[in-house]
């Protein structure tokens, strides 16, 4: 079959690792790239041999594609990606997908009304080795999960940033790479029933958090921790440790393995994180899904759950106290007052 015929909407750093996937992909295509700054999307369009243009609308009336993805900063999601799916085309939107739960809400709704599909980018669900442990977990190879780590941390300078303008970004570390470390929390363990996060000290000149400790519960039983941070960078090879009753999982940058409390031996089942393999699967997941040959990996009912707790950490941010997560949490303690008020995002 050809190819699905994709359109993209921002050339900033992110759109740069989907030029790197759609260069080896076999299911999809880059055949447009719009931006406001006309030469950043000229850029892309030379390395790909496809059309560059100024906005998102001028590049759906004149070209002919199947999908759009949406790589341009969260508080724009909800409006470009709207006004994309009333033209009948589907969206991969960058994560996070938006900054707050009514927005994801009123996109989500757009979709089903439209009748495309929607999906949150989350990289890290499409990283082989994140599927194989998963599945290792669930053969029940390594008991019962008790506990699962994940560590997002790096020194990098966010002054001059728009991940660092809440009224870009809505928020800090904990919506940019937060986002990740929830949905891996989701994927891994099921559903998040409770969750506290307490603030770092602040290293960075800047209005939001840059260094968050993220505690979660899942609705199982078995609980996680969560590092993130901007300011910090923790020397380890590992971004997740999955700790069962019978064995441990590894998930790294350059290994992943597991043993058994019986083993004496690791067994390595990869060669950990490859950025070009999961972007390239995400655009693969997304054409099957639209051809009707495979299911999507991150529904839209997981793109709104991250959104959720999100959105439920930042009440916590105010107050470390533990908050419920979910549609049924106490609506008092999710917004009391402006949720991201410490993180010095809009309201």
């Amino acid at each position: 079959m050809s190819r699905v015929r994709f359109g993209m909407v921002g050339a900033g750093g992110i759109a740069q690792a989907y030029v790197a996937a759609f260069s080896n992909s076999t299911s999809g295509e880059l055949v447009a790239v719009a931006d406001t700054r006309l030469p950043a999307a000229q850029a892309i369009a030379e390395t790909l041999s496809c059309k560059a243009f100024d906005n998102h609308d001028t590049m759906c009336d004149e070209m002919e594609v199947d999908a759009i993805i949406v790589c341009t900063p969260p508080v724009s999601h909800p409006d470009i990606t709207t006004s994309i799916m009333k033209r009948g085309l589907h969206v991969l939107c960058e994560k996070p997908l938006a900054i707050s739960v009514d927005d994801a809400h009123s996109m989500i709704e757009q979709a089903e009304e439209s009748g495309v599909i929607f999906t949150m980018a989350s990289k890290f669900r499409y990283v082989e080795d994140m599927g194989k442990i998963k599945s290792i977990i669930e053969s029940g190879v390594l008991g019962e999960v008790i506990l699962v780590e994940n560590v997002f941390t790096a020194n990098v300078d966010m002054r001059n940033r728009w991940n660092s303008n809440p009224e870009i970004s809505g928020g800090g570390v904990l919506i940019d790479n937060g986002t990740h470390s929830v949905d891996i929390m989701r994927y891994l363990l099921g559903p998040l029933a409770e969750i506290q996060v307490v603030e770092g000290r602040r290293i960075q000149d800047i209005p939001v958090e840059d260094t968050v400790r993220v505690f979660v519960r899942a609705q199982s039983g078995a609980i996680g921790s969560i590092d993130l941070s901007w300011s910090l960078k923790k020397e380890q090879p590992y971004f997740i440790s999955v700790y069962g009753s019978h064995g441990t999982a590894l998930v790294g940058w350059g290994e992943s393995k597991y043993k058994r409390s019986s083993d004496t031996e690791w067994t390595i089942v990869g060669e950990g994180y490859d950025k070009v393999q999961a972007f390239g699967s995400q655009i693969d997941n997304l054409a099957g899904a639209i051809r009707g040959e495979q299911e999507l990996l991150v529904t839209s009912a997981d793109a709104l759950a991250s959104v959720e707790v999100i959105e439920t950490a930042y009440a916590s941010l105010n107050n470390a106290n533990w908050h419920t997560v979910g549609p049924m949490a106490d609506k008092r303690d999710r917004m009391d007052g402006n949720i991201k008020s410490s993180a010095g995002s809009v309201s």
